[in-house]
């Protein structure tokens, strides 16, 4: 196994509705224990991480999707 292939940390992802003009973006990620979903605030990456059940996360993106734009 290469060394440069382990990671130490989780592999944030952001939004690709998201720019890097600001706004309401957040990050995902799989947390290290690999249970639920990591979700964070782009424009503070030092800052709290809220980690939800993959039901709860689920619940998150209907809701995220029935709001007006």
């Amino acid at each position: 196994m290469k060394t440069d292939a382990i990671r130490t940390g989780p592999q944030w992802r952001r939004s690709t509705y998201s720019s890097d003009q600001g706004g309401n973006c957040v990050e995902i990620a799989m947390p290290p224990h690999r249970v639920g979903v990591a979700v964070r605030d782009s424009k503070n990456t030092t800052g709290p991480v809220l980690t939800l059940t993959p039901a709860a996360f689920t619940a998150f993106l209907a809701w995220t999707a029935s709001r007006d734009r």
